[in-house]
């Protein structure tokens, strides 16, 4: 909790606690007035003052002069008229009451995820004349200078390997599935993180001009291009207010002039009164109470789902989506990779990948993980002995007497070992045995357990278009498409590729109303998801930039819960509608009423008070989200 939410909250809490306090205290006249007066203005005083600052800046009609005006109201009859303050302050409590829990929550779900890692490098390593590495700003490098990257570390600047050789994980940056061998002369990109050999690159750009440096920019670039929803209430105050305003000054005024001059009495106090009791019942407090609390019910029931708003107006924007657009690593697929085919040419299946994971052994490949995860039984008694790992290769040892190679079709054609492609999708490994072909093993980023379900739901929601874009192979990506069925794909892109065609997507909108979602999970999808009418985020496995960047969050990586997302957005907005309709159609019958003397101050704390807390009750069915998809 923010120390203004912190402030306000003890305000509310004061005001309550003296409107209790004074019931009890049996005091009459002025003094009554003055002591009332104190926890209204406690709890009110940042109301009338933007109130008087809309006045002075030559734009009053805002819910905050309807406030001030139907409370002020309402304390006036109070001093001339009834005696009674507690209307007047448990108006203006309550709607402070709906402000805070609309700023707590959207407060809260910003805070959740406000703890980033910071995708700008760091450092960048210089070799020093002595030989040792030191470390300097990524900003004072310039173009040319030779510059060392360990393992583990990210690349800092994009430049050219002249030394070395290693395995870079690249899918925070292209999507791509498996990470990326480099060797010399290779180009290489900056926010790469590498996995194994230690590399000097030569730098072809100055750190501005990187890539880590352009997604940086580009996030902050498609922010800016993001408008933000209005609030209904104040759409509907720029109209309600002042017919409201000139209706209550017309009803005080104008029967009493008319009266006037027919030389009749012209009841001043009577139409003065009936004026009031218009405008506190004119109080918008149902609305201005029940249409936060709405959302930030919503807001709480999708976080029991696992589902993270940052928000309530992308609530009402993804309400309206029709268009998705998904990343597919780590978002439609599981971003681990696993054995999925194994094809053996004269030995069984178990003995091919037994020699394959023991060649493996040693190395800390992403694919020899897999291979030594999918056999899982290291300690059988084989001899390994002479392992080499041959650069853009793969990996050769002895394996009880016999020279066993794995790795891709370059290493089968230097033993002559004649291979063959695999049909199947995915990572060919090739194995060989003495120089002979000996099978091949595919290795493959699966696609998420519920993906397919999730696309069936969203499709019963109402989705019309459900497109993926990644940074993967056609073909990869062609199958991934193929088997959830997806209306179409585009592959091989890079981040500022991604934006592009979600901007065509955009441009392509047939109406203002309808708006695109975007789906990502990674660091290359994070201009993206600011750039869309709405992001949504994988948080568990997504990284923290792709969190930052978007709107709602999946906490689990789930993509069920976007339909979850979906089903909450909907509801919530039914719920709001709801209540707006019910709230001004009562408002409406009830000013007709006090227009013509019927209504007292009972109806008018009905159409106030009980309206409002009909209206919070409907509101509050948004903190229950059903677990049905």
């Amino acid at each position: 909790m923010s120390q203004k939410q912190k402030k306000n909250l003890i305000r509310i809490i004061t005001a309550a606690v003296m409107l209790i306090a004074l019931h009890f205290v049996p005091i009459e006249g002025y003094l009554r007035f003055v002591l009332y007066v104190i926890p209204y203005l406690i709890v009110g005083y940042d109301v009338l003052k933007k109130a008087a600052e809309g006045i002075w800046h030559k734009q009053p009609f805002d819910e905050y002069l309807l406030m001030a005006i139907a409370t002020l109201g309402a304390i006036f009859l109070g001093l001339f008229k009834t005696g009674d303050y507690v209307e007047a302050i448990a108006v203006m409590l309550f709607y402070q009451i709906g402000e805070w829990f609309q700023g707590y929550a959207v407060g809260k779900s910003r805070q959740n995820i406000a703890k980033l890692m910071d995708i700008r490098p760091d450092y960048a390593n210089i070799e020093t004349d002595d030989g040792k590495l030191e470390q300097v700003d990524p900003d004072d490098v310039e173009v040319g200078t030779i510059i060392v990257v360990q393992p583990g570390e990210k690349v800092p600047i994009d430049g050219v390997v002249v030394e070395g050789f290693s395995t870079l994980n690249t899918s925070a940056l292209t999507g791509e599935s498996l990470p990326r061998d480099v060797n010399e002369n290779d180009e290489i990109i900056s926010g790469s993180i590498n996995l194994s050999g230690v590399l000097k690159i030569r730098t072809t750009k100055e750190f501005g001009e990187s890539t880590v440096a352009k997604i940086l920019e580009l996030i902050e670039d498609a922010s800016s291009q993001k408008t933000k929803s209005e609030k209904f209430i104040t759409k509907f105050a720029k109209v309600y207010t002042p017919i409201v305003t000139l209706s209550a000054l017309a009803l005080a005024t104008l029967p009493s002039l008319v009266l006037f001059a027919i030389g009749r009495d012209p009841l001043w106090t009577e139409w003065i009164y009936r004026a009031l009791i218009f405008l506190v019942i004119s109080c918008p407090c149902a609305l201005v109470v029940s249409v936060p609390l709405s959302f930030f019910a919503g807001i709480g029931g999708a976080s029991r789902a696992g589902v993270l708003i940052k928000g309530a107006n992308y609530l009402e924007i993804l309400a309206k989506t029709n268009t998705l657009v998904f990343d597919k690593t780590g978002t439609l697929t599981q971003g681990n990779f696993e054995v999925t085919v194994i094809h053996p040419e004269k030995l069984d299946k178990n003995e091919l990948l037994h020699l394959a994971a023991h060649v493996e052994r040693y190395s800390k490949h992403p694919i020899a993980n897999s291979l030594r995860k999918a056999y899982g039984d290291e300690a059988d008694g084989c001899e390994v002995d002479d392992i080499q790992e041959i650069s853009g290769r793969g990996i050769q040892a002895l394996v009880n007497g016999r020279i066993v190679c794995v790795g891709n079709s370059k290493m089968m054609d230097d033993v002559g070992a004649k291979w063959h492609a695999c049909h199947r999708i995915g990572t060919c490994i090739h194995v060989a045995i003495d120089g002979e072909y000996a099978g091949h093993i595919v290795i493959s980023d699966i696609i998420k357990e519920n993906s397919k379900q999730a696309i069936s739901a969203l499709k019963k929601q109402g989705i019309k278009q459900m497109i993926m874009l990644t940074g993967d192979t056609r073909k990869v990506a062609e199958n991934v498409a193929k088997t959830l069925q997806l209306d179409s794909f585009f592959a091989e892109l890079l981040p500022a590729d991604k934006v592009q065609k979600v901007e065509e997507l955009l441009k392509a909108k047939k109406s203002p109303s309808e708006t695109l979602a975007f789906v990502g999970d990674g660091i290359n999808d994070a201009p993206v998801l600011s750039r869309a009418d709405i992001g949504i985020a994988m948080g568990a496995m997504g990284s923290d930039a792709a969190i930052e960047a978007a709107d709602i969050v999946l906490m689990d990586d789930n993509p069920l819960k976007i339909s979850t997302a979906m089903n909450v957005a909907k509801k919530c907005m039914r719920i709001v509608h709801q209540n707006i309709v019910f709230c001004i159609s009562i408002k409406a019958l009830c000013l007709l009423l006090g227009a013509f003397g019927i209504a007292n101050m009972w109806t008018a704390i009905f159409a106030d008070v009980g309206v409002m807390i009909l209206a919070v009750l409907n509101a509050v069915r948004n903190l229950w989200v059903s677990p049905k998809v």
